[in-house]
């Protein structure tokens, strides 16, 4: 019994170059994966990118903070970290009663590069993640919601993209 030999076939160097250029080209449509958390405060559903969420935390013992402001709920201790918590959806009239389910303690590094910021957000219900390379809709964002950086198309639904920056901006927290 004789093996047969594979036989290599000669391919132009203009072949494989167009063919090399056809898959850049495709990579280079292709825009990168993002991940983003989707959650729901109040009525809206909001969404943030997952490197930008340290963790969920079921609702935790809140402190409240004397003079603060509406939408500042109070403090808790993450793990030794003192964690201011928003109420983004405080216009809302949020029950008294019927606290937040959840707190998304999200991350993001200071000005300086130093230190790591973090914020608690009042989540109502953490709906899941998604992953999608489709931009955000920049233009069909609501302009009075300060904090939103565009809308994501999720389920036939949108949801109001975070921008932490924006954030911090909009509901300005002193750091502790």
């Amino acid at each position: 019994m004789m093996e047969e030999t594979p036989q290599l076939i000669p391919v132009s160097q203009d072949a494989l170059g167009a063919s090399l250029e056809e898959a850049h080209a495709q990579a280079a449509e292709r825009l990168p994966e993002k991940q983003y958390c989707i959650f729901r405060a109040g009525r809206e559903r909001f969404c943030l990118e997952v490197l930008d969420v340290e963790e969920v935390v079921e609702w935790p013992t809140v402190t409240p903070v004397p003079l603060a402001p509406a939408f500042l709920m109070g403090v808790f201790n993450l793990r030794g970290a003192i964690v201011p918590v928003v109420d983004i959806a405080f216009t809302e009239g949020r029950r008294a009663d019927l606290p937040p389910r959840h707190c998304l303690v999200a991350k993001m590094k200071s000005v300086d590069g130093g230190e790591v910021l973090r914020i608690g957000i009042a989540v109502d219900e953490v709906i899941g993640t998604y992953m999608t390379s489709e931009p955000l809709l920049v233009d069909e964002a609501p302009r009075d919601v300060p904090h939103c950086s565009g809308m994501l198309r999720h389920e036939n639904r949108l949801a109001l993209a975070i921008s932490l920056k924006k954030l911090l901006e909009a509901f300005p927290v002193p750091v502790i």
